[in-house]
């Protein structure tokens, strides 16, 4: 096993917005479930996927 070291996530802008319903998503890990509440993140590709609103509100701060 190799020496482990600290990262840090690049920062990079992604556009959100909060479902107001259940919905499904088509991932890039096949389909995925939404609840109501949950970010839909589009990704730097082009890609979607679904956030619990707890993660999301840890992990991105909303740009001005």
């Amino acid at each position: 096993m190799g020496e482990l070291k600290k990262y840090r996530k690049k920062p990079l802008v992604i556009e959100a917005y909060q479902t107001d319903r259940v919905i499904y998503i088509d991932t890039l890990e096949g389909k995925m479930r939404a609840e109501i509440g949950y970010y839909i993140i589009t990704g730097i590709k082009g890609e979607q996927y679904p956030c619990k609103p707890d993660i999301f509100e840890q992990t991105y701060e909303e740009v001005v």
